[in-house]
Parts: structure tokens; sequence; C-alpha cells
């Protein structure tokens, strides 16, 4: 059984985020589960340094990481993976039994604790994306990855 927590810093999104989202989650069932925390993002104003909002973020991510979960950042600074890549990742993570938090950032990135706290670190693109897509490209990227592994003819290349 493989458990993956998508934790994100976020204000409410649109509906057609949560649709995109739930759309790939809700394929992910038996082995493999994907379940979504949303945090609300720290208040920034202008006379508050962004640091320390990124620093409350990261406080609140820490807290929602499942106990002895394997910790991936989802960060421009990260490495692009393939799909084969994910695929054997997912394999590794399954086979270790803990869970995986994957960890998106507010509008300012994931702080310097959160990406300390990370084993590894994954760039989605090399693009800045909307947060809402962020989270949808991770939770299909997931599901693409675990079809192939599950030899389903969703993922054809």
């Amino acid at each position: 059984m493989l458990r993956l927590v998508l934790i994100a810093a976020s204000n409410r999104q649109p509906e057609w985020v949560d649709a995109g989202y739930a759309e790939y989650a809700n394929r992910l069932r038996g082995r493999c589960t994907l379940e979504l925390k949303v945090l609300p993002l720290a208040r920034r104003t202008q006379s508050a340094p962004v640091a320390r909002a990124l620093a409350d973020e990261a406080e609140r991510m820490a807290a929602a990481i499942p106990a002895g979960a394997h910790v991936v950042a989802l960060a421009e600074t990260g490495k692009p993976w393939s799909t084969k890549d994910l695929a054997a990742r997912l394999e590794r993570w399954s086979e270790r039994g803990a869970p995986v938090a994957l960890l998106i950032g507010g509008p300012d990135g994931l702080g310097p604790a959160v990406l300390a706290h990370a084993t590894e670190q994954w760039c989605l693109s090399p693009l800045t994306l909307p947060h809402g897509l962020a989270r949808i490209l991770a939770a299909e990227a997931l599901y693409r990855a675990w079809s192939v592994l599950q030899n389903h003819p969703y993922h054809r290349a």
C-alpha cells in the first residue's frame, strides 16, 4: 500500500482546480492513494518580510507531514523526472511502506526549512505554474506513473 499525501500551502482554488485534482486522485485507488491537505497561506503584507511568511508556512507543513514519511519538495530547484523515473520512485516508495509527503509551496515557493527537510526535490516544469495547475499536474503525473506500474493502458508512450 502506497499512501501519497500532497500538502499544499494555498488559498481557496477555483472549482476547475478541485475537479481536475479529484479526477486523478480518485483514479488512484486500492494499492495507491492520493490525499490532499491544504494549509492556509501565511498573511502577506508590504511591511512583513517574505521570510516570515515562508517560515510560518514551513511550520504548518512540518506539522502536516505524516510521521515517518518520505518527504518530496516540489520546487524549481528540483530535478525533472520523466514518467518512467517517477514510476521507479513510486515502486521504491511502495516497497518502503512509509507514506510519501509531496510539498507544494505558496506564491513565494517553499522556505529553506522545508527544502532542508525534504529527502528529494522534484521540478514539475521549468515554467512558473499557477498553484492550482501545479496541483493538477502533480496528481496526473502520479496517476500516469502508477498506471505504468500497473500495466494500465492510460500511459501509451
